[in-house]
């Protein structure tokens, strides 16, 4: 496949030229013409790069890039020595941020209520789901199930005067934990996001909701697995998933 077409059909399949993003979306950095060997994962950094030489990978799709518009525009140090290893390899470089939060079947939020068995499921925000548990749970039984379903770390779970039984739940994958204000205005019995703020464990407390801080890393690892899945049954490439465990 040529290293345009993939662009090409990634955005087609997932909207990846519809939305204002903080990052480009799609080819960031050019290498070799043809593609057969990729290497897929969360953030792109030296360890992934290093791995993706070694499989002899003709590229690297990631959910978090090299390029942000808040960064500085000067090539030094860490990010000139990641362009570097990527360059002298001639290794495609893609990334899609937003697109892959939000795709109804590929994203991080799709994902991770597929991974929780949530049913009935709508959206509350244009990054927030809302739906059902498949079986009501009890806060703390609902803190194991998202541990071994996402193999997480660590859940910080605050819950001090919400309700015992969970059923209904909103979620937003990241760095989404400003969103539990939605699922309190919309008395929902639970909140996931992948991270925390010190203001969160007062607002959980006082609107009497579960909040479980899952993990960044966490839960986003499941938007590019799905994209690689896709890619290797729809098109029949070489797609391998690199872990590069992350407790944050």
């Amino acid at each position: 496949m040529l290293n345009v077409d993939l662009e090409f059909l990634v955005n087609q399949k997932i909207d990846g030229n519809q939305h204002d993003d903080y990052a480009p979306n799609g080819l960031q950095v050019e290498g070799r013409r043809n593609i057969q060997n990729i290497v897929t994962g969360v953030t792109f950094c030296k360890k992934l790069i290093d791995i993706a030489v070694k499989c002899n990978a003709d590229a690297i799709i990631v959910h978090h890039g090299c390029f942000w518009k808040n960064d500085s525009p000067v090539i030094t140090g860490i990010k000139y020595k990641r362009l570097q290893a990527l360059l002298t390899n001639n290794i495609n470089l893609y990334a899609w941020h937003f697109p892959l939060d939000i795709h109804p079947e590929l994203g991080n939020n799709a994902q991770l209520a597929k991974r929780l068995k949530i049913k009935k499921i709508s959206l509350l925000g244009k990054f927030v789901m809302q739906g059902e548990l498949s079986i009501p749970s009890h806060g703390i039984a609902f803190n194991k199930n998202i541990k071994e379903a996402l193999h997480c770390y660590h859940v910080w779970h605050f819950f001090e005067r919400a309700p015992s039984i969970i059923k209904k739940i909103a979620w937003c994958t990241g760095k989404g934990q400003n969103f539990i204000k939605l699922a309190i205005q919309n008395n929902l019995d639970a909140f996931i996001s992948g991270e925390v703020s010190e203001e969160t464990m007062h607002l959980a407390k006082e609107g009497r909701i579960h909040f479980y801080s899952v993990g960044h890393y966490a839960t986003e690892r499941v938007g590019i697995q799905a994209l690689g899945k896709w890619l290797m049954k729809k098109y029949n490439l070489n797609v391998i998933f690199i872990d590069i465990p992350n407790p944050i």
